[in-house]
């Protein structure tokens, strides 16, 4: 899904009642009752629980179920629109009987949500946000003016994802020339030739040694790797992505790009037109000399395909991917090996840093359950955890889920270095102008211009002046 629409759900403002009973997990006539069909919760405490993504119902019903047995209370889960879903959690809170007394909402509206009485301080009576179950920017997303005031559930962030099977052919290949004494300028594989022998045993110890040095570290390495790989039939490059969405750009900037400090709600620390912003800038914008990629026609969907299908050898993908490569690889339909790795850095000296998108858990201010719903959130994000990617196919934020599963602690070690997205209200649109500045910079704009119109217009939305 792309980055637009991930946004777009939690920033609209108006909602309709009617959405919220279709939602329920009851049927809508059995909650227009008023007579005895309705006794049946009446006896025990109840809350409401909202959501906008039809893909957490299995994990939803099932964590409200068995909350419910271990508290003696009922959790009524609610499905509702995901079109202008705050405004609809302000106007049920108002005015329904059933408003969410607890409701998932992404990270970057919890300014909005606190200002408006609809999210508090976290009560958290069992310690669980702490950087024992979560990194620091689970907790920084969830962080407003030093008070945490949600519960991190999960999360979304973009890792480097490779071919295998192709890095083994680069490391054959740059093993083979070094000991032939080939020189590396036009990447073709050395040859056997003039009688030289090539002992297998130092082949394939050195093969081992490139081998191990073949996912990126930086940049430098993914274009050394470009120089050199001579690839077999059928690919097209050695690196594709979507560039045109920031969720897979992001990191290119991210370690120096600064908006509203690692909380993203400091009006005071904002750093964008800086020196390492613009150099780290100006080696993307050298990218594209190295793989042509159209900014206006590329498309996510697109790029996995291609990947899938044998054609480039790195891309860069969200968490989806992980399910994606496990199917089409039981299936067959995917023959390579693969991995998948933390971002690398710009350059030795420039480091890279990706953005993340966390969605948390808030307690409504306006709550007349506010001790059972913070612990209805607390039990969702440990306890629940645990089986929230096997229901649902999101990575839980708390970092002792899925300690089995190395694909998935790539994501965790990726995100427990990135950056939330900033959640100031003033800066709702910021994502859009990052995307129409990387959009500039990729087709060769002048860098530094382009920074500081950026850095210029935050200011002035921040109340600064141009």
């Amino acid at each position: 899904m792309h980055i637009h629409s991930r946004l777009l759900k939690v920033t609209a403002v108006a909602a309709m009642a009617a959405a919220l009973l279709y939602g329920s997990t009851l049927p809508p006539r059995e909650i227009e009752k008023e007579d005895d069909d309705t006794a049946w919760f009446e006896d025990k405490e109840t809350i409401y629980f909202w959501y906008s993504d039809e893909a957490l119902t299995d994990f939803v019903n099932s964590a409200a179920v068995a909350f419910g047995e271990k508290e003696d209370a009922r959790v009524i889960p609610v499905l509702t629109s995901d079109s202008e879903y705050l405004e609809a959690v302000n106007q049920a809170s108002l005015h329904s009987d059933q408003a969410p007394d607890v409701y998932l909402l992404s990270h970057e509206s919890l300014e909005k949500a606190y200002l408006a009485g609809l999210a508090e301080e976290a009560a958290d009576e069992q310690g669980v946000l702490s950087e024992e179950n979560f990194s620091p920017a689970a907790l920084s997303a969830v962080t407003y003016h030093g008070k945490r005031i949600a519960y991190p559930l999960f999360f979304e962030t973009s890792v480097l994802v490779y071919n295998e099977t192709y890095l083994e052919q680069w490391a054959a290949q740059s093993a083979q020339r070094e000991l032939l004494g080939e020189g590396e300028e036009d990447g073709e594989p050395a040859e056997d030739s003039d009688g030289i022998e090539i002992d297998e045993t130092v082949l394939a110890e050195k093969t081992k040694e490139y081998l191990s040095r073949s996912v990126p570290a930086t940049v430098d390495d993914i274009l050394n790797i470009a120089d050199t790989f001579n690839p077999p039939e059928g690919v097209d490059g050695v690196m594709k992505w979507d560039v045109s969405d920031i969720l897979y750009n992001y990191w290119i900037v991210g370690n120096y790009m600064i908006v509203g400090g690692e909380a993203g709600d400091d009006h005071g620390t904002v750093d964008i037109a800086n020196q390492e912003t613009v150099q780290c800038l100006q080696v993307y914008t050298a990218l594209n000399q190295f793989f042509s990629i159209e900014s206006d026609t590329v498309t996510y969907e697109s790029v996995i395909q291609d990947f899938m299908d044998g054609k480039i050898v790195f891309t860069i993908a969200t968490s989806d991917i992980v399910d994606k490569l496990a199917k089409a690889k039981e299936d067959g339909t995917f023959s390579y090996e693969y991995g998948m790795a933390p971002m690398p850095d710009v350059s030795p000296e420039l480091a890279g840093r990706s953005m993340s998108v966390t969605n948390a858990v808030a307690v409504n201010g306006y709550s007349a359950h506010k001790e059972l719903a913070n612990r209805f959130a607390a039990y969702l994000v440990t306890e629940g955890a645990d089986s929230l990617y096997e229901r649902a196919g999101k990575i839980p934020a708390n970092r002792n889920a899925n300690t089995d599963n190395a694909e998935l602690q790539v994501f965790q070690q990726e995100y427990a270095g990135s950056i939330p997205l900033p959640k100031m209200m003033e800066t709702g649109n910021y994502w859009l102008y990052l995307e129409r500045l990387f959009a500039r910079a990729w087709n060769g704009e002048d860098v530094p211009a382009l920074v500081e119109e950026l850095s210029q217009q935050i200011s002035v939305q921040l109340g600064g002046t141009s």
